[in-house]
């Protein structure tokens, strides 16, 4: 088999022909899942191109779904997507290699996407101001004043770099302006034979909720910063073959229940069956019934499930929604002609339907979906509604005798008055996210509990701090088009701005006086969002316990003020006029009512206006200067964006892999740390490492922005790298001291207590190696490359977990630190190793061989007793990670193979 006239074909669309690679006849097709014939496609098309072989394609349409994932394939994604936070390092780096091929006497203009790539800016609106008409205006000019430097840069990106576009602050969020703009399903460019070539969509992305995408037919997930510059440089991404979950989904979803309370279903189950590392594909005759916006939920939380991707296929609902949202009528023709030609047409009353093979099978009934939340701070940790102020009772330590020992405390404030607050009060509810604002059904009816709850005289607590950050313009056209806006904006729900906010952590200060009081007496306040994460120290230093929920419920929850409640047996309040008892079922919207005001109100020509001029943006965008050449001019005095460090003395030739010996254990940690903990997002303090540096290069606290603003500088990055305010380290524990939450360690070196950014300036003065321990789940979040980036930076070659989420292994195995797994059924604690070890890890030097050893032997040793020693499995998955962890990165194979060429 191989890619020969034999398989490109011709197709019509109406007056247009295209050229296309027709997979529909290749054997055993017919039998693979929708998402594996994505993958045959985008084999076929580049077999003999980048580590492409007939073999692979061969391996892929004889899949054993039964089979444990074992075949090589290296995917091409037709498109890179990016936000800003994980956009301006990848930019960095290009700018930085560029610099390193010049040096190493190349031509800096062969850095250059070879695919397109698209930046959104998103994640760098903060709530500032709120509950005010002009809020929007005033935080946009806010966050020019602290991302000018930022936003400068990624204009001097666009102009240098070819493919490469930007999507300017203000216009939504990454996920949302793909599914309604950016993703076109099949792609067409130059094909070989004098006419277009139409191949499918697909991407990979700096978010991990890329994934988003997999609703409208297209394959995608997030992957970090590295591996993504290396996608756009053209370098392939190695992966296995993965098992396939089929998960049916039959019924319809009953009275009162939301997407949101499906999507955290959903979620609860797959985390619950184990999806991590694979696909999940949702089918069966009940899909049909699915709106696109509901599909999109439902992919956008792969992440939270732990798959690499959640997908649908390409039907008759997935035509009216690329309609809907503006795309031409050629590109919707071209779309259900490659689908049906190409045997991906999901309609499973089609006669040519052939029900897929799946590795495993799942089923839920939309009918028995019911009301839900989720946290403190974790997605998959779903609480029913009815059960939800149990729980939060359950969950809160010493609930009872905090709740009647400690009294409320009194705040007094110039913009809400004097009240009381007291645990487990609302601190923050904001409708904030592209998991939930992309989707009319859960904002109209969030609207419209907004109108009944006005018309009550019901309004939210004044202690809560409202917003609302839709993740496109064409969310706030409809609101304002149905009436709803007003409503909203009566219960201080007025737009913020259009980006992540509160989902990444951008939810701006709580008012002074009420942060004063909740840290002075250790109050557990709480947060609602509607979003996709709620992980410990994510949303707002203040906050202890984070809560996810659909729109309508957040809401509900700012006008109850606490989640120590009971929407079925307590009152919201009482009704201005009659003082009669208002409930929550008195306020919710029928979804008769919710789908009425949608068919009434979402309209195409809101898309159409909407996204006409996507990439020009504002006069405070387009006013901006720009610099030019073809090399960026670094400041060195910049404190955003600094040239990188991790070319500094790269040969032509990669050094030998040498095993590692004396090493220390800088963190000791337990299970679920995700990639907040390792490199946290949000806010610092001055006190912090990361503070301190930036106060020494002169810049005033209110001025810090946030981690995520700053990761185009690394010194900023390595000195927050495990400093989360919620992360423990068990370390301390082990020597005997205090386990103080945050970024702490205890340094061998110095023999007591440190951070952990200065314990690593002393063991790399000593010229000791570093690892780190950890439990189950390790790396689970975001797919922000500084979690590795940082983790390399201070020093450690190895990390030893019960198990890792996908994306930050790839991410450590690019950045040249080596992931291992304790043996099946072992922890730290099972082996007996607390930390105080010294380590050893012999074996590694096999990998100059061109072989992946399947384990590492560790020996782990102190003073007075005999060393643990065990066989740690290799997390090196394929020959191409293996590939890139010999080169010490990723980014350093791809380099060395542009300079060889």
């Amino acid at each position: 088999m191989s890619k020969s006239s034999e398989h490109l074909d011709t197709l019509r669309v109406g007056k247009r022909e295209v050229d296309y690679y027709r997979i529909a006849d290749l054997p055993g097709i017919e039998r693979l899942p929708y998402s594996l014939k994505v993958l045959a496609e985008n084999l076929l098309r580049r077999i003999d191109g980048v580590n492409v072989t007939e073999a692979q394609l061969r391996d892929l349409l004889a899949w054993d779904p039964q089979a444990q994932p074992s075949h090589e394939i290296a995917f091409g994604p037709s498109r890179v997507l990016m936000q800003d936070f994980t956009g301006v390092p990848c930019i960095v780096d290009l700018a930085t290699m560029r610099d390193a091929v010049a040096e190493l006497g190349g031509d800096p203009e062969v850095i250059n996407p070879q695919v397109e790539a698209d930046m959104v800016i998103d994640h760098s609106v903060q709530i500032d101001h709120y509950a005010v008409a002009d809020a929007v205006t005033r935080n946009m000019d806010r966050e020019y004043e602290r991302n000018a430097e930022r936003y400068r840069f990624l204009r001097w990106g666009q102009q240098a770099f070819e493919n490469f576009r930007v999507v300017p602050p203000g216009t939504g969020i990454i996920h949302q302006v793909n599914i309604e703009r950016l993703a076109k399903v099949v792609m067409t460019g130059p094909g070989e034979r004098g006419r277009d070539l139409a191949y499918l969509d697909s991407c990979v992305g700096t978010d991990s909720h890329t994934t988003m995408v997999g609703g409208l037919g297209v394959l995608g997930w997030g992957v970090g910063g590295i591996e993504a510059e290396a996608a756009m440089l053209g370098q392939p991404i190695s992966m296995l073959v993965p098992r396939v979950v089929g998960f049916k989904l039959t019924g319809s979803i009953p009275e009162g229940v939301t997407a949101t309370d499906v999507v955290l279903t959903i979620t609860q189950m797959l985390r619950e069956h184990g999806v991590v590392g694979k696909f999940v594909e949702f089918y069966g005759d009940g899909v049909a019934s699915v709106p696109l916006a509901n599909r999109a939920t439902i992919g956008n939380m792969s992440p939270e499930f732990g798959s690499t991707c959640g997908i649908f296929p390409i039907d008759q609902v997935t035509l009216d929604y690329l309609r809907l949202t503006g795309r031409s009528d050629g590109q919707v023709a071209l779309v259900e002609a490659y689908a049906k030609a190409n045997r991906l047409w999901g309609d499973t009353s089609d006669p040519d339907y052939v029900e897929p093979q799946y590795s495993e099978y799942m089923e839920l009934d939309l009918g028995t979906v019911v009301p839900s939340i989720a946290g403190p701070k974790r997605p998959q940790d779903r609480i029913r509604l009815d059960e939800a102020k149990k729980t939060f009772e359950e969950t809160l330590p010493d609930y009872e005798t905090a709740k009647t020992c400690q009294n409320p405390v009194a705040v007094h404030t110039d913009f809400r008055g004097d009240f009381e607050i007291k645990n487990g009060d609302v601190a923050i509810a904001s409708i904030t996210s592209c998991t939930n604002t992309s989707n009319p059904s859960v904002m109209i009816a969030a609207g419209l509990l907004a109108r009944a709850a006005r018309a009550h005289g019901l309004k939210p607590k004044p202690w809560v701090k409202t917003s609302l950050a839709p993740g496109s313009q064409v969310v706030a056209d409809y609101l304002k088009k149905a009436g709803l806006q007003e409503d909203l904006d009566a219960l201080g729900y007025e737009l913020v701005g259009f980006g992540c906010t509160t989902c990444i952590g951008n939810s701006g200060p709580l008012l002074p006086e009420i942060s004063k009081a909740v840290n002075d007496n250790d109050l557990t306040m709480t947060s609602v969002l509607s979003g996709n994460r709620n992980f410990e120290g994510r949303i707002s230093p203040d906050v202890k316990m984070n809560y996810l929920a659909s729109p309508p419920l957040v809401i509900a929850y700012a006008i109850a003020g606490t989640l120590d409640f009971d929407f079925e047996a307590q009152p919201l309040g009482r009704d201005a006029e009659t003082g009669r008892e208002i409930f929550l079922r008195d306020i919710w919207p029928t979804n008769e009512e919710v789908t009425k005001v949608v068919s009434a109100s979402v309209s195409r020509e809101m898309f159409v206006r909407d996204y006409a001029d996507v990439f020009e943006g504002d006069e405070r965008w387009k006013s901006l200067d720009v610099p030019a050449g073809e090399r960026f001019a670094w400041d060195p005095d910049s404190t955003y964006v600094r040239r990188q460090v991790f070319f500094d003395g790269m040969g032509a030739k990669p050094r030998p892999v040498e095993d590692v010996r004396g090493a220390r254990v800088l963190a000791l940690l337990g299970d679920s740390v995700t990639t907040d903990h390792i490199s946290p997002a949000g806010a610092f303090p001055a006190s912090s490492p990361a503070g301190k540096y930036l106060v020494a290069h002169g810049i005033d606290p209110k001025d810090f922005n946030s981690y995520g603003s700053r990761r185009g500088n690394h010194e900023v990055m390595v000195r927050g790298t495990f400093g989360n305010i919620r992360l423990r380290n068990l370390l301390l524990a082990s020597m005997g001291e205090e386990v103080r939450p945050g970024g702490f360690t205890f340094d061998f070196v110095s023999g007591k207590p440190a951070t952990i950014f200065d314990a690593s300036l002393d063991y790399r003065k000593a010229g000791t190696p570093l690892v780190v321990l950890a439990g189950g789940e390790y790396g689970t979040g975001s797919s922000r490359d500084w979690a590795a980036k940082g983790t390399l930076m201070l020093g450690v070659r190895v990390v030893i977990a019960r198990s890792f989420e996908r994306i930050h292994r790839s991410n450590l195995i690019g950045m040249g630190v080596l992931p291992l797994q304790f043996p099946a059924g072992e922890s730290a604690a099972s082996l007996g190793l607390d930390g105080t070890e010294t380590y050893d890890f012999t074996g590694m030097d096999a990998l100059n061989d061109g072989a992946i050893p399947k384990t590492i032997r560790v020996t782990a040793a102190k003073p007075g007793r005999r060393p643990v020693e065990f066989d740690a499995t290799v997390r090196i998955d394929t020959p191409g990670e293996a590939d890139y962890y010999r080169n010490g990165g990723i980014l350093q194979y791809v380099l060395r193979g542009l300079m060889g060429e």
